[in-house]
């Protein structure tokens, strides 16, 4: 459905923020009133904070948002926008006299556009909580989406333009939907179809297929290590545990791997996060979750680069249809 979004798992609001300086910004999903949450790292070059704490043996059992940004490791800053938001409205963990507001967070790189000076803060993450609502987020080239690129085996020069998107299903009363935002190394692939969407471009600026390049004999471009990642939040408004909510972001990794080629790279820094809201009061069957996320994720991909804006000599898939 083309209105669906992770939005529609009940309890959830997302807001972006985008820095028009320069092509980044950042991506909240807010839940005030505390998520069961789990992560799975994949990617070999990862920039994250408090994820350690999701490791379902460790004590605190529940977030009050996540946080996607471009900015590379700087961009972390914009959680402790996001952290005041809601400390102001009274979310947090109890602890003594304080509500401390759980937030972990994750960043892609993409510092070769415009000024690397300019980086999401404490600002950004705050106006994103600020911009955040219920409603379907807007999807392509903003938040985290701004700066995003993708299909860079041949060097930044034949990339091209990644973005956020989203997408959700609801299967027996329960909802699963998915926040991704592609700034991946790899190329883009339909899993309905097996059509090569978008990627790394060959001298003719169309998309190669770097996979058959490779195989034929071509070498990749030798990456910066860390220069690209694909995030992602999968939620559902069922109720798991900590370790059932882990299992759940690992295999909605399986989206991932259905439209990215190559994914989880040495230069990737993929992380995907879940949130189980718990809102239906139905306890989660990851027998069902678990193919759902996978789907939603990889549906989430494809929207993300659809619905992306080109820049200066990065084209989005919109332009090279066109």
């Amino acid at each position: 459905m083309p209105d669906s979004s992770i939005c529609d798992v009940a309890g959830l609001m997302v807001g972006h923020h985008t820095d028009h300086r320069r092509p980044t910004g950042c991506t909240v999903v807010l839940c005030p009133q505390g998520a069961t949450a789990g992560v799975d790292v994949r990617g070999a070059a990862p920039g994250t904070r408090e994820t350690d704490l999701l490791a379902p043996e460790n004590t605190v059992d529940r977030v009050h948002g996540l946080l996607l940004a471009g900015g590379s490791a700087f961009g972390l800053d914009a959680a402790s926008g996001v952290m005041r938001w809601l400390a102001e409205r009274g979310h947090g963990v109890a602890v003594g006299p304080a509500r401390v507001p759980i937030v972990p967070a994750a960043v892609l790189f993409d510092l070769w556009l415009g000024d690397p000076a300019i980086t999401p803060d404490a600002a950004s993450g705050y106006a994103a909580c600020e911009a955040a609502s219920s409603r379907a987020p807007a999807e392509g080239s903003v938040g985290a989406g701004t700066g995003a690129t993708l299909g860079k085996l041949r060097g930044i020069a034949h990339a091209m333009k990644g973005g956020i998107g989203t997408a959700s299903v609801t299967v027996g009363g329960i909802t699963v939907g998915a926040l991704v935002v592609v700034n991946a190394i790899g190329d883009i692939i339909d899993p309905a179809s097996g059509q090569l969407i978008a990627g790394a471009r060959g001298d003719d600026g169309k998309p190669l297929g770097m996979l058959q390049a490779m195989l034929r004999g071509e070498l990749p471009a030798v990456p910066l290590s860390g220069t690209a990642t694909t995030l992602g939040i999968v939620a559902t408004d069922a109720s798991l545990d900590k370790a059932a909510a882990k299992k759940l972001a690992q295999m909605a990794h399986d989206g991932l791997a259905r439209t990215i080629n190559p994914v989880h790279t040495v230069s990737d820094g993929d992380v995907i996060f879940s949130l189980a809201t718990g809102t239906t009061g139905e306890r989660g069957d990851l027998r069902l979750l678990g193919p759902l996320a996978a789907e939603v994720t990889a549906r989430a991909v494809l929207r993300a680069v659809r619905a992306a804006t080109g820049l200066p000599g990065l084209p989005a898939v919109a332009e090279l249809a066109g």
